[in-house]
């Protein structure tokens, strides 16, 4: 069961400009927070109750997520394939934000605590979260009022001992209805595909693309003689398939000098669980590209929901490519003409402005990294002292418009 906790300012909106609506409960009970509507506003839908409660049961927890992921419009990384994947494993002291109208839960976030920090739908720890997380976010269900995303992070606020949020992988708009102020922040480009825009457009992607991308797509392709896009149709295809892009995987990222995305069991596990739990829901989608003689040119894993198709790891053949072969271009060119053939509205190259994904993409988003602490903590304080000293130091560099400049008489 939760814990009771009390309410931080900073999360959510400002509580001296309204009446708190957090009450507190006694101890072994449910931390709820009940949202007034505020007399001096529109009508709006009813206020939801917020509860901040221990996760009791995860096969319980992924029953109610389901249900309402079937409501939502979740990235693949808020369903509950990727949410619940490994945990119980994962998530050791795990805390579950929830909104509910009339009983009914419309809005569900799943967190943990660890060393002060409360992290969505992260473990907090390094090697449980190389699993890298992005599109992160609560799962809301449509129409809720706008107000119920930073009432949740206010009450993520109070959860007993908890003095940060982190949340990784967030559109921005999430980063900011958390309130609290931004101890480490990095925001990272997100290039993709908008396959509605290549319809509307006559349907022809390639034409989309410049003059150069075009070619090396078109030298590529006479290299490989033909090349063909063939998706595992059942687990233990999919699994072969995820062997051996892991070993072509290792072999590039061993050559930078970095272990890669499957470098520890505990990786090649989670990966080998989430194939099992997401491929017969067509969520998971192992594709295999192979040259006209057969041999495999590379290999792609692929995330599909709701029509958003995530490129999230690939492995390939760059042994064999000589100097005209392209196999990460060939392989995502023959991927992003399935998903527009088959009616999907986005390829999404995920984080990263590789020059290849931009070479590819045409239109982009952003994700927020973010480790937040609350205004008037010490490491708050910091934070503004900080922000102070840049901002005078970026003053003494900018030019003096009442100095005389050296132009050309």
């Amino acid at each position: 069961m939760s814990r009771a906790a009390g309410v931080a300012p900073c999360g959510g909106p400002d509580p001296q400009a309204r009446p708190d609506p957090i009450r507190r409960m006694r101890p072994g009970h449910a931390e709820v927070a009940q949202l007034e509507t505020p007399q001096f506003e529109a009508p709006k839908p009813e206020a939801p109750r917020i509860e901040i409660a221990q996760v009791d049961s995860f096969e319980a927890l992924g029953a109610e997520w389901r249900a309402l992921e079937a409501r939502a419009k979740p990235s693949f990384f808020q369903s509950w394939t990727w949410v619940g994947c490994l945990a119980e494993e994962r998530f050791p002291d795990p805390v579950v934000l929830r909104a509910t109208v009339g009983g009914q839960t419309l809005g569900l976030a799943l967190c943990n605590r660890r060393r002060g920090r409360l992290c969505l739908t992260e473990s907090g720890d390094a090697g449980l979260d190389a699993p890298f997380v992005e599109h992160n976010a609560p799962l809301l269900a449509p129409g809720l009022r706008p107000d119920v995303l930073p009432w949740l992070f206010r009450a993520a606020w109070s959860a007993r001992g908890v003095r940060r949020l982190v949340l990784s992988g967030v559109p921005p708009a999430v980063a900011t209805a958390a309130g609290g102020l931004a101890w480490r922040r990095q925001a990272r480009a997100v290039p993709l595909v908008d396959l509605a825009r290549v319809r509307e457009a006559g349907g022809n992607w390639l034409a989309s693309l410049s003059a150069n991308t075009r070619y090396q797509l078109r030298r590529s392709a006479k290299h490989y003689g033909g090349p063909r896009l063939i998706r595992a149709a059942t687990e233990a295809e999919a699994l072969d398939g995820l062997a051996a892009l892991a070993t072509l995987h290792a072999e590039r990222w061993r050559e930078r000098g970095q272990p890669g995305a499957f470098a520890t069991p505990w990786l090649q596990r989670f990966h080998r669980t989430l194939i099992g739990r997401g491929l017969g829901r067509g969520e998971v989608d192992l594709l295999r590209v192979v040259a006209g003689d057969g041999r495999a040119i590379g290999y792609l894993y692929n995330f599909r929901l709701g029509g958003r198709v995530s490129a999230y790891q690939s492995g390939l053949d760059l042994a064999g490519a000589g100097p005209q072969g392209k196999p990460g271009l060939t392989c995502h060119q023959l991927a992003i003409e399935r998903a527009l053939a088959e009616g999907d509205a986005v390829y999404d190259l995920l984080a990263g402005a590789s020059r290849y994904k931009r070479s590819l993409a045409n239109a982009e988003s952003e994700l927020m990294w973010v480790e937040l602490v609350r205004p008037w903590s010490l490491a708050g304080l910091a934070v503004r002292l900080r922000a102070v000293i840049q901002a005078r130091m970026q003053a003494r560099m900018r030019p003096d418009p009442a100095q005389p400049t050296n132009s050309a008489a």
